[in-house]
C-alpha cells in the first residue's frame, strides 16, 4: 500500500517538474510596454482673467498669460513668445466687444485708444454720433436696441398746402434711412438678457451731411425712428428716402392721400 503511494506520488512530482519546465522554456515573451504619448505642445497666449464688458477700459488684472494647446491656437491670438510685452500694450485698451474670462484676446476684440472715449473708439473713420430725443412711441415701443438700424423720420406741417387750401396738413418723410443706433441713453449694449431699452436719447452713427440734415430736421416737426428688419440691415451706409406720405387732418376727421 505504502508502495503504490509513493509510486503514485512520484508520478505526480514528475508531471509538475515537466510541466514547469515546459512553461519556463516555452513562455511567450511579454509584448513591450507602450511608450509614454508625447509631451502636449503649448503656447502662452493672452486671455481675460475675468469677464471684459464692452466699453470697459482694461486694466492689468483683468489679463493674464496662460498656457493654450499649440495645435488649437489661432493666428489672431496674442502669443507671449511673439509678444512678451502685450499686457503693457494692452492696458488702457477699451474692449470692443465683450469677451469672457478665461477667452484669448485678440486686436480686433479692443481699441488702443488710450485717453479717449469709447464712443470716439468705435466710432468709424468719417463718421459722426449725434444724439436726438426719443420717447419709447418714438423707437418702436422700447425694442431699438444699440447695433440695430433704422429710418429716421420727420413729421412737419406743410405751411404751402395749408395756405393754399386751408386746411391744416401735415407730411411724413423719411430723411434718413438705415442708420445705425450706437446708443440708447448712456446703454451701448444689451446687458443681463436686457430685451427693452427706454430711453430718452438715441445716439446714431452719420456721416457729416446727415448730421447737418438731422440738427436741421429738428427744428422743422417732430423726429421718430423706425426699426429696420436684420435682412434689411445689411448695407453699412446709410441712405435717403425721397417716398413721402401725406396725412391730411381736417377738424371732426382724418383722411389720408396717397404716397407721392
Amino acid at each position: 500500500m505504502k508502495a503504490a503511494r509513493i509510486v503514485v506520488l512520484g508520478v505526480a512530482l514528475a508531471a509538475g517538474g515537466v510541466a514547469a519546465f515546459l512553461a519556463s522554456g516555452h513562455r511567450e515573451a511579454a509584448a513591450p510596454a507602450a511608450p509614454p504619448p508625447p509631451p502636449l505642445a503649448t503656447v502662452e497666449v493672452l486671455v481675460a482673467k475675468t469677464d471684459l464688458s464692452r466699453g470697459q477700459v482694461i486694466g492689468e488684472s483683468d489679463i493674464g498669460w496662460q498656457l493654450w494647446p499649440a495645435e488649437s491656437a489661432n493666428s489672431n491670438f496674442i502669443k507671449k513668445a511673439d509678444r512678451p510685452d502685450a499686457i503693457k500694450e494692452f492696458i488702457g485698451a477699451i474692449v470692443r466687444i465683450p469677451i469672457a474670462a478665461g477667452a484669448p484676446l485678440f486686436d480686433p476684440a479692443v481699441v488702443m485708444a488710450k485717453g479717449s472715449g469709447f464712443m470716439a473708439a468705435i466710432l468709424p473713420k468719417g463718421m459722426r454720433a449725434v444724439a436726438m430725443d426719443v420717447t419709447a412711441d418714438s423707437t418702436a415701443g422700447g425694442f431699438i436696441l444699440p447695433d440695430d438700424h433704422v429710418d429716421v423720420m420727420l413729421t412737419r406741417h406743410d405751411k404751402a398746402a395749408e395756405q393754399a387750401t386751408g386746411i391744416e396738413k401735415y407730411v411724413t418723410e423719411s430723411i434718413l434711412r438705415n442708420v445705425r443706433v450706437l446708443a440708447i441713453d448712456q446703454t451701448t449694449d444689451e446687458k443681463n438678457g436686457q430685451k427693452v431699452v427706454i430711453g430718452h436719447t438715441a445716439t446714431l452713427e452719420l456721416t457729416p451731411e446727415q448730421a447737418q440734415t438731422l440738427a436741421l430736421s429738428r427744428q422743422l416737426g417732430t423726429l421718430s425712428l423706425a426699426l429696420r428688419s436684420l435682412a434689411d440691415s445689411q448695407s453699412s451706409t446709410p441712405e435717403t428716402d425721397e417716398d413721402t406720405s401725406e396725412l391730411n387732418i381736417v377738424r371732426y376727421g382724418v383722411s389720408r392721400s396717397l404716397p407721392r
